[in-house]
């Protein structure tokens, strides 16, 4: 996306964005990385500008959308920190500079220093949580290009992404980040299995379907006679969800039952919030039981 896209991405949820300030750091990152190109054959500058739009996602700060934009200038470019700080600001500096040496920190892959991965890359949150959302943003756009890499490649990234970035963003509650990178994990560690279950899915989503509106009219009946205000919203569970429970399980895509999950959003207020969400449970008990797993 060219920077008017981006700034109009960025100016959905903050109309005072400081545009000038993203469109030097878009000029500025173009220039730095003229002339370097990705597996793709794209140019490299493509690969900021993508995780600049990712971040725009979790509706952060200029500094931040500036910084994603310029994260590998200092890296692999002849930019310097001095220079990103004159230009940019203190700030984005830090953050540049941050980044850059979360990258270049050296993470072991076995299960007994997991817990030491977490601390060094946790401890940055220490002085700005701001660089792993960045270093999350980026790996989850690397994740999306990952068929231009060789085959071994993609095995390492893939297995690094499962073990060390998937549970990172889960702890830090960005579920549709953790998501995204598990499913492509599963993609590219096991091709064969994520696509049967991508086309198993795409078979059984009419009677999903179907299946969900029958089980939430009585619901929607009962909420829109209450007088409650809400929202009804169902998903498929996710890929690397559903082999996980067939590994563990030992069963078939068909008898895995909860491939599916609804959720009931209400608009309410704040001190009638707890009671509206007993009313709503008690309405889908009416109807439904508990049945929780065990």
């Amino acid at each position: 996306i060219d920077v008017e896209d981006l700034i109009a991405l960025v100016r959905n949820y903050n109309p005072r964005s400081n545009a000038d300030l993203i469109r030097r750091a878009y000029a500025y990152g173009m220039q730095m990385h003229e002339g370097q190109f990705r597996k793709s054959g794209e140019p490299y500058f493509t690969h900021p500008v993508a995780v600049a739009a990712i971040l725009t996602e979790q509706q952060l700060d200029d500094a931040t959308i500036v910084t994603a934009l310029l994260h590998d200038t200092i890296e692999d470019t002849k930019s310097t920190y001095s220079e990103v700080e004159r230009l940019f600001g203190t700030e984005v500096a830090e953050l540049v500079d941050g980044v850059t040496k979360l990258t270049n920190l050296q993470l072991s892959s076995t299960e007994s220093q997991q817990a030491e991965n977490f601390r060094k890359m946790l401890l940055t949150l220490s002085d700005d949580v701001r660089v792993i959302l960045i270093k999350l943003a980026d790996r989850l756009h690397n994740m999306r290009t990952l068929d231009h890499m060789a085959r071994e490649k993609q095995l390492k990234i893939a297995s690094e992404t499962l073990f060390m970035y998937a549970p990172l963003a889960h702890r830090l509650g960005l579920y549709n980040i953790k998501t995204e990178l598990e499913d492509l994990a599963l993609k590219f560690k096991d091709p064969e299995i994520y696509e049967e279950i991508i086309g198993k899915l795409q078979k059984t989503q009419a009677v999903r379907t179907r299946f969900i509106n029958a089980f939430t009219l009585p619901i929607r009946r009962s909420l829109d006679k209450a007088g409650l205000h809400y929202e009804i919203k169902s998903r498929t569970k996710s890929i690397y969800s559903i082999w996980n429970k067939i590994v563990k399980k030992g069963v078939p895509f068909e008898e895995i039952y909860d491939v599916f999950a609804i959720r009931i959003i209400l608009d309410t207020q704040s001190e009638t919030e707890k009671s509206d969400c007993w009313r709503v449970y008690s309405i889908v008990t009416d109807f439904y039981q508990p049945s929780p797993e065990r």
